[in-house]
């Protein structure tokens, strides 16, 4: 049985793009997972710890056999493999890659909570969230496309382009 589950992926650090692409790669030659829509990429200031440079970010709709917690060690396998190292809580790293939503399981456990209990509250998650999947629903808040407009009345979030 497949489910769809979304992903949303960040860099602040070293070739942001490069990095983000190669996650993608990574994600979508995975065993058990199929990317089926990226976002654009979205450049984005940074929440919570402001001192930093600034972020890339994009979302991805992907079709996958595997169990929430089995898709959540391949995030952080190929954060791993990208070579993100632990830093402060909201600080830089070359990669992150958050789980937001798995069908429409809810879990809630040490290491993992979906839907992902922040991404109603940032701009970085919902912008190219809702340039995919503008009428899904997040965590009975509203439309991603009705967030993702609210948002960005406080926090700035560009197009990336070259």
């Amino acid at each position: 049985m497949l489910t769809t589950a979304y992903i949303g992926l960040g860099s602040n650090l070293g070739d942001k793009e490069a990095n983000i692409k190669k996650a993608l790669e990574l994600l979508g030659t995975a065993p058990g997972v199929q990317v089926k829509k990226v976002a654009s990429f979205y450049r984005t200031d940074p929440l919570y710890i402001t001192k930093q440079d600034w972020f890339l970010n994009t979302a991805a709709e992907i079709e996958t056999s595997l169990n929430p917690h089995e898709l959540l060690s391949l995030l952080k396998d190929i954060e791993k493999n990208l070579e993100r190292t632990p830093t402060v809580r909201w600080g830089p790293r070359t990669i992150d890659l958050d789980l937001l939503l798995f069908g429409g399981d809810k879990v809630c456990n040490s290491d993992l909570v979906v839907p992902h209990p922040r991404m109603a509250e940032r701009a970085f998650v919902m912008v190219p969230l809702a340039e995919i999947a503008p009428e899904l629903i997040i965590n009975g808040q509203g439309k991603a496309g009705e967030l993702a407009q609210l948002l960005t009345k406080e926090q700035r979030v560009e197009k990336f382009i070259k």
